[in-house]
């Protein structure tokens, strides 16, 4: 496709790929607050061992203006959302570009175009690459760095969006809290001294991991499974991720709250891989490895992000779903602060989820990032 010296190219090799990859430093070169990712995790998020794609597809896109790589998209079409929700909506994601009308309009009608040929007549997103990793263009927050597996963007990306005739369809909200905040409030204080002869908190078993992902997987789906947009991790997925979680939080990061010894809530607390790897520019080679190692096991970064976190949904109308959820919270307090953990971003939470916004607010969490959702007809 070409719009005078703007082309847009399929990806369809590694070559293309590394193109699509590395389109980001084109674009946030000047703002200090973007956090390149690293380049050979993104290759392996985007490669066929990735478990999303054992119930997805997708394609990818590269707009190049002279022969240099300006602007990115991706097309995907998840056969769990369209079993669970509708069956012709497919998402879109990954966008990036110059704040250009041309070469967006370019980007977004290739991937509606695709969509349309997948049989999709709504275009959601943006997904990056589903609803169970970084989802939403960042509209309010840009004065800060992004946690952990949180996307940032420029400015006008929203608007640019609203141009092609995309419109809200859903917003996510960052909350952030102080280490203070997990000391909790009298009122939270009783209610938990209420329920605590039914309520028992444990960090994960690193001998039997798997279980606990089991269970933690099990109380995620179900806890989840109401909300908008929700797709059920699979096994696979799970347990890609707990893997890749294992290697850098440490154990008492991550607890299950049992009611009357049943599994009933779960929460995890990852350390801000941002922090340890803003400087390296995207590489581990050949001295980034021990840098971000260092910066991991010996420094240890000053903030967090709970990242997973759910109570089972036959207690979240009930007096027992805040004491769940506060339960799995205050067992990070000590941790936090044998750290020197400073602050903690919890996201993200759907802006209309007014539960888990209480919770929130009650312990002093202020929303620091708002994250969007745009949806289109292609018809």
């Amino acid at each position: 496709m070409n719009m005078n010296d703007l082309e847009i190219r399929q990806v369809t090799d590694a070559r293309g790929l590394k193109s699509f990859i590395e389109v980001p430093w084109s674009i946030y070169g000047d703002d200090p607050n973007w956090v390149p990712p690293l380049k050979i995790e993104r290759k392996e998020a985007f490669s066929e061992k990735n478990p999303f794609f054992e119930h997805a597809r997708w394609q990818a896109w590269v707009a190049y203006r002279s022969g240099e790589p300006v602007g990115r998209i991706s097309a995907q079409v998840d056969s769990l959302y369209l079993e669970r929700h509708d069956p012709h909506t497919g998402f879109f994601g990954l966008i990036e570009a110059p704040d250009d009308a041309e070469t967006f309009t370019a980007l977004f009608d290739v991937a509606g175009a695709w969509l349309k040929e997948q049989g999709m007549r709504t275009a959601l997103g943006p997904f990056n690459l589903s609803i169970n990793q970084e989802v939403g263009c960042l509209v309010e927050g840009f004065d800060s760095p992004p946690y952990v597996m949180m996307g940032h963007a420029k400015r006008y990306y929203g608007q640019q969006m609203e141009k092609q005739g995309y419109s809200k369809a859903q917003d996510m909200l960052s909350y952030e809290l102080d280490r203070d905040s997990f000391a909790f409030p009298p009122l939270v204080q009783r209610l938990l001294k209420r329920e605590r002869k039914r309520i028992s908190v444990r960090s994960i078993n690193r001998k039997d991991t798997a279980a606990d992902l089991d269970s933690m997987r099990s109380i995620f789906n179900d806890a989840w499974s109401g909300n908008w947009g929700f797709v059920p991790f699979t096994r696979n997925e799970f347990t890609a991720v707990g893997k890749e979680l294992l290697m850098i939080v440490p154990t008492d990061f991550i607890h299950i709250a049992a009611l009357e010894g049943e599994p009933a809530a779960f929460i995890v607390l990852i350390p801000n891989l941002n922090e340890a790897i803003a400087d390296l520019d995207g590489s581990l080679f050949p001295f980034g490895w021990a840098k971000m190692l260092w910066r991991l096991k010996v420094r240890f970064p000053q903030t967090g992000r709970i990242a997973l976190m759910g109570v089972r949904r036959e207690f979240q109308h009930t007096r027992l779903g805040p004491a769940l959820a506060y339960s799995v919270m205050q067992a990070l307090h000590g941790p936090i602060l044998s750290r020197g953990l400073q602050r903690v971003e919890a996201s993200w939470i759907l802006e209309q989820n007014q539960g888990m916004r209480k919770i929130m607010e009650q312990v002093g969490g202020v929303v620091t990032k708002r994250y969007r959702m745009y949806q289109k007809s292609l018809l």
